[in-house]
């Protein structure tokens, strides 16, 4: 028989152990909804933003970790301004190599290295792996990438061009009376699209060594490669529809491919920066290039701003693996590729076929988009030259004069190492 006394040390010894449990449960649930990440990233677009919030919306289910997403078009800007005031966010897009070294080489390092338990380097393309790296240390993670080198038309109606060499193309425009659907307006870095098109004729000419040198500040602007590039893109878009392009924006350029009487056939770029209706109707190609001629590539990297956020590091690994990189890959609206070397499966074949682009077996070298390897400085200066160019045309060579002093004034201290290009050639 159990007496009255030891039924009430019972009791308490129950009131306690419950409290305990109850205790502990509650430290759990406010531990865990402590736990967030910032992530700074530039998309705006209602495709490109939502492709990418599907999968922070399957970590948060996975994890428990809130994640915070600060989206601004001017994200270079306000990085800056965010790191200069010592308040950056744990995570942030960085739209090029350059922006990595920015990052890492400045004279206090702000990107802390990725080891190997947060991301596993060999499982990722070149060059976007090598263009991750700094002295050997990963900063960051190729979280989508794409082809620059592409020319777009409507097969309904439109011929299919023979090739996308800039003669051919030339030829093809002038007897077809063909206009390009062109906008070179984009907010902090208007000029852009026609930095990418000048440097995909560098390279289609010049060939990747020639490109390289040229993209890393050994190669002077003044070089008649360069001169010659910037020429021969205003003989093929002409000097009316550089003077109309910019005004208008990239996107919505290329917007007017898909109206029923359509005032442009043909748009040069990556298939993520056309509007939305190109990607999603069938009819809208791009003319396939030759056999092993090189290609312009862009990506865009998640880097890392914080040393004291487990949640942050939790978020690039899972970023990293081949399950997001599906989920984005398949988000209604996206454009987006995975630079991983396994696993990701294309629904789309205009998908597959920019795709089967990316990878080694395919013969093409990969270069990465030029402005993209110069210091932010230089690439401003860029993208200024392509607006002044296509509003006043003139002597191109006082722009590569012009162009050559800010190479020479600023350096090369922040381009960074990795090899700009990979496979043949």
């Amino acid at each position: 028989m159990t007496t009255p006394g030891r039924r009430t040390a019972v009791a308490r010894l129950v009131q306690l152990l419950t409290a305990l449990a109850l205790l502990a449960v509650l430290t759990a649930c406010a531990g865990s909804g402590d736990r967030h990440v910032t992530v700074m990233v530039p998309w705006t677009a209602q495709d490109e933003f939502g492709a990418f919030y599907s999968v922070v919306e399957d970590f948060e289910h996975d994890t428990g970790i809130q994640v915070d997403v600060q989206v601004t078009r001017a994200l270079t800007q306000q990085l800056d301004a965010a790191v200069a005031a010592d308040a950056p966010p744990d995570l942030a897009v960085l739209p090029s190599p350059a922006a990595i070294a920015h990052y890492v080489r400045g004279s206090a390092p702000d990107l802390e290295p990725l080891d190997a338990r947060t991301v596993d380097p060999g499982a990722y393309l070149e060059p976007f792996r090598g263009l991750a790296q700094v002295d050997g240390a990963t900063y960051a993670v190729p979280v989508k990438i794409d082809v620059k080198s592409l020319v777009w038309y409507d097969t309904e109606t439109t011929d299919t061009p023979r090739t996308r060499s800039t003669d051919a193309l030339h030829t093809f425009v002038r007897e077809g009376r063909l206009d390009w659907c062109l906008g070179l307006a984009s907010g902090p870095t208007s000029g852009w699209p026609g930095a990418d098109w000048i440097a995909d004729i560098v390279l289609a000419d010049a060939g990747t060594r020639a490109y390289a040198s040229w993209a890393a500040g050994r190669l002077p602007w003044t070089d008649s490669a360069i001169t010659r590039a910037w020429t021969r893109w205003r003989d093929l878009v002409g000097t009316a529809t550089l003077k109309k392009a910019s005004e208008a924006g990239f996107t919505e350029a290329t917007q007017a491919m898909a109206a029923r009487k359509p005032d442009c056939r043909l748009a040069h770029g990556a298939r993520s920066a056309l509007a939305a209706a190109l990607r999603k109707e069938p009819r809208f190609d791009f003319v396939a290039p030759a056999a092993h001629a090189p290609l312009e590539v862009s990506g865009d990297f998640i880097g890392m701003f914080t040393d004291d956020n487990p949640a942050a590091r939790d978020f690039v690994h899972y970023l990293s693996g081949a399950r997001a990189q599906q989920t984005w890959v398949d988000a209604a609206g996206s454009a987006a590729f995975s630079a991983r070397t396994d696993g990701i499966v294309y629904r789309n074949a205009v998908q597959q076929r920019i795709a089967a682009l990316l990878k080694p077996a395919s013969g093409h070298p990969l270069c990465f988009g030029a402005a993209d390897m110069m210091s932010p400085d230089t690439a401003a200066a860029f993208y200024r030259a392509v607006l002044d160019y296509a509003d006043e045309g003139g002597d191109v060579s006082k722009l590569m004069d012009r162009l050559q002093q800010v190479q020479t004034s600023l350096g090369a201290e922040q381009v960074p190492q990795g090899d700009i290009c990979s496979g043949p050639g």
